[in-house]
């Protein structure tokens, strides 16, 4: 399977990816969970995407509607908070699955340095991963959150697929310029918000993937384990050479 990875300015790289199950192409269904660089999702896109939100609660001290928790990995811990108001099913999913322990021992198995690291995947393959509710579920977008550096967001294999596969994301604001911007804005039809574009050019991240994605968490601490793991050393399908082990996901409130 092909992947297309961010790079500087907005130019994409190839990059080769297999899978234990099948190869496609661009806009096939296969049974990895991914991320890739150009997501169709038009038709998801709210239709207020105009609407400047007042505020990003990604970058706002936890409030008493959120949740924040702690992921143990084996080089340090990264603490995030979830937004059970914009995403109530992919965060139930989370929690469950991380109060049921189905997380412990479980590897970051794709990490791309200035992209994102990935993992959620029991089999550590990338095909693999379940949800709490027997089956995969829907998409939940929403203006209020983006894929800001930091963002933490369903891997899925199209749309409504989601299961226990997620990412984090690591690219900053050096992999994002207007043109990149604009270029997003032309393919996909439609207009960021300003205050979205301005975020993006401060902070990072990767818009492509907006309304691809569910986003429903955010990093709040530990940038360090996030820039340390996405630094690791590389083989095959962007697998670590040494594993990276969550061990553990921790409820805090």
């Amino acid at each position: 399977m092909l992947f297309l990875v961010i790079s500087a300015c907005g130019q994409a790289s190839e990059e080769e990816s297999e899978t234990d199950s099948a190869s496609a192409g661009e806009g096939e269904v296969t049974e990895q969970d991914s991320v890739e660089e150009e997501d169709e999702a038009d038709d998801a896109i709210p239709s207020d995407l105009e609407a400047n939100p007042s505020e990003y609660p990604q970058f706002q001290a936890v409030s008493e509607d959120e949740i924040e928790v702690i992921m143990h990995t084996n080089m340090g811990e990264i603490h995030l908070k979830l937004f059970p108001e914009f995403a109530p099913k992919a965060v139930e999913n989370f929690i469950a699955l991380s109060e049921q322990g189905f997380y412990d021992g479980i590897i970051f198995h794709r990490v791309i340095e200035n992209f994102m690291i990935q993992g959620g995947d029991p089999t550590g393959t990338g095909s693999g991963g379940e949800s709490i509710f027997g089956d995969t579920f829907e998409d939940e977008f929403t203006t209020s959150l983006a894929h800001f550096h930091g963002a933490l967001s369903m891997a899925n294999r199209g749309p409504n697929t989601n299961s226990s596969q997620f990412f984090i994301v690591h690219a900053d604001e050096t992999q994002v310029n207007e043109e990149y911007l604009a270029r997003i804005e032309a393919q996909r039809g439609f207009a960021f918000p300003e205050q979205t574009k301005e975020r993006y050019l401060e902070v990072g991240g990767t818009p492509h993937l907006d309304f691809g994605h569910t986003v429903f968490g955010h990093v709040i601490g530990g940038f360090e384990v996030v820039n340390a793991i996405a630094g690791v050393e590389k083989g095959a399908n962007d697998r670590p050479v040494e594993d990276v082990v969550i061990e553990s996901v921790e409820i805090v409130q």
